[in-house]
C-alpha cells in the first residue's frame, strides 16, 4: 500500500519529522492540530477560540485531501484542563453534528506552545 503525503500551505507547516497528513489506502490520518495560524502564531483566546481554530485547520488539511469533516470517522482530542471539556464539546458539536465521528478526549498534562487543545483526526475516503 501506497502512502501519499497531504499538504497545505492554509495551516502551519510541520515543525518536526512529521506531516500534516497522510493517505494510506482509503483513510486519511491527519497529525494533531493546535490553535496556530497558517504563519505559525499561537490564536490567542478562550477554548472556544481555540477549538474553532483547530478545527479549521482541520478542515484545511482535509480540503487538501479532497475530503471534509463529515468523513472524519475518528478524533481523538487532547485538553490541557479538562475544566474546559463542556465548552471545548459544544464548539465541537457545531462542527461534527450527527452523526458525529467516534471520538476519545483526555487530559494531558502540557500541549505545545501552551495551547489549550489539539486535534488529530483520521478520514475515509472513496478509493
Amino acid at each position: 500500500m501506497k502512502k501519499k503525503v497531504i499538504i497545505t500551505d492554509q495551516v502551519t507547516a510541520p515543525v518536526g519529522p512529521y506531516s500534516q497528513a497522510l493517505a494510506a489506502g482509503p483513510f486519511v490520518f491527519v497529525s494533531g492540530q493546535i490553535p496556530l495560524d497558517a504563519a505559525g502564531n499561537k490564536v490567542e483566546g478562550d477554548i472556544v477560540v481555540q477549538t474553532v481554530q483547530t478545527i479549521q485547520n482541520l478542515k484545511a488539511i482535509l480540503a487538501a485531501a479532497n475530503l471534509t469533516l463529515k468523513d472524519v470517522i475518528k478524533t481523538t482530542v487532547y485538553l490541557a484542563d479538562m475544566a474546559d471539556f463542556k465548552e471545548m464539546n459544544r464548539t465541537y458539536a457545531e462542527f461534527f453534528p450527527d452523526p458525529a465521528p467516534a471520538r476519545t478526549t483526555v487530559q494531558v498534562s502540557a500541549l505545545a506552545r501552551g495551547v489549550a487543545v489539539e486535534i488529530d483526526a483520521i478520514a475515509l475516503r472513496k478509493v
